[in-house]
């Protein structure tokens, strides 16, 4: 800082410096906006490529990403340069590209959010597919399966029966002349021996179910081991090895129990199973619409396009000395003053009645208002009047505090010349 600048200081007091500091805290503001911009389009524009890229050639994705977030950033500059009553065809116009480029830009982006997010939940509905197709299948083998040993207990107790009045001569097939003899004779042979092997069926059923029940065990502990294994590829592979020795054994008994068996699910394969997720409308759909990757898709553009915006629409930096002069003498030609609800110094900047009688020129005025509206030191409330902008108090102050200075300097001047004569 110069000396110059120090003496204003301790001439002007804190409140210049108040304003001095808060005038390059806005600039620098303004300055770091621009490389936010940048940065915040680079991000969008990745996750719209991204997207974009699953359909078309990627270096037309490419190009179109690039056009796609250019307009993004130079229709919000352009909105906040132009006024709708002015030229309605240009300012709906602009609104229409930054809508249409803004739609675009969350779609595509929508992709790359949703794949992030949804990606465990993929995972764990595929999984899920996989257990409720085993578990179908396995319910109702083992449906089946205890049918059939129903079926083989009710005909081996009836075998055993069968022996039992054998032997005691009572059973319904033995002749008259032979019954009631109690004894190992042929009767009792025969139905011994059909005993003995529905016995040795049963055992040999049981022994089976036995082995299928431990291969269905090894299965499902291998379907959830997909759900914490490190590698998925060994752990998927276990896991079809698995099904295969379970479906294998259930065609053997199907042969063994001479009735057909249900039919063994078609399970994805390791590449189906680990796939990642295609583009599609489904994912617009009620049933798989993501809120949180619509909202950081959006999100995204909303902050390019509001900094852009407040970019062009802020206040470029502070008046300089000359600047300031000529605003304090415009200000001064306004007479209509008021302290308005937001306890903020209102001023109109309409010609007053004289004015008009006159014809007075108000351009010098107008002009002041106009470069202090676009540096931001007056708000516009409505087309006739505006308010003062915090930062331009001290200003005024300053200019005020000058102009008094010089008055009493000048009236000592006088008042000393008068003495003197």
């Amino acid at each position: 800082m110069k000396n110059s600048e120090f003496s204003k200081i301790r001439a002007s007091g804190v409140g210049y410096l108040i304003n001095s500091i808060q005038t390059l805290f806005v600039g620098m503001l303004r300055v770091w906006t621009i490389p936010i911009v940048i940065m915040l389009s680079f991000c969008t524009g990745f996750t719209t490529y991204y997207g974009l890229s699953h359909f078309i050639t990627s270096w037309i994705a490419l190009i179109i990403t690039i056009a796609i977030q250019s307009i993004i950033v130079i229709s919000s500059l352009e909105l906040a340069g132009i006024h709708w009553r002015a030229n309605r065809m240009r300012y709906f116009s602009v609104v229409c590209s930054l809508l249409v480029a803004m739609s675009a830009s969350i779609s595509f982006s929508y992709f790359k959010f949703y794949e992030i997010s949804q990606q465990d939940n993929l995972h764990i509905s595929r999984l899920n597919k996989i257990r409720l197709d085993v578990k179908t299948y396995i319910d109702r083998v083992s449906a089946i399966k205890g049918e059939v040993l129903k079926q083989q207990r009710t005909d081996l107790e009836k075998a055993s029966l069968d022996v039992q009045q054998a032997y005691f001569g009572t059973h319904a097939q033995i002749a008259e002349g032979y019954k009631k003899q109690v004894g190992e004779g042929p009767f009792w042979k025969h139905y011994n021996q059909i005993y003995l092997e529905k016995k040795e069926q049963q055992a040999k059923f049981e022994h089976d179910f036995s082995e299928l029940d431990k291969d269905i065990q090894k299965l499902q502990v291998s379907i959830n081991a997909l759900d914490v294994a490190t590698n998925i590829e060994d752990a998927y592979s276990q896991m079809l090895e698995n099904f295969q020795n379970v479906q294998l054994k259930i065609n053997l008994l199907s042969g063994n129990i001479g009735q057909s068996l249900p039919e063994a699910p078609l399970l994805t394969t390791y590449k189906q199973f680990t796939a990642d997720i295609q583009p599609s409308f489904a994912m617009w759909s009620d049933a798989n619409f993501s809120l949180f990757a619509f909202v950081c898709a959006a999100m995204a553009d909303f902050f390019t396009v509001l900094l852009s915006y407040r970019l062009e629409f802020t206040a470029p930096g502070p008046l300089t000395a000359k600047e300031e002069d000529l605003v304090f003498e415009c200000l001064r030609q306004f007479t209509e003053f008021r302290i308005n609800k937001n306890d903020e110094l209102e001023m109109s900047i309409e010609k007053t009645e004289m004015e008009r009688v006159k014809r007075y020129s108000d351009w010098s005025r107008m002009f002041a208002v106009g470069l202090l509206l676009s540096r931001g030191f007056l708000r516009k409330i409505d087309d006739k009047t505006v308010e003062f902008a915090p930062n331009l108090y001290p200003l005024i102050a300053e200019k005020m505090g000058d102009k008094i200075n010089r008055l009493k300097a000048e009236s000592t001047m006088t008042g000393r010349a008068d003495t003197n004569e």
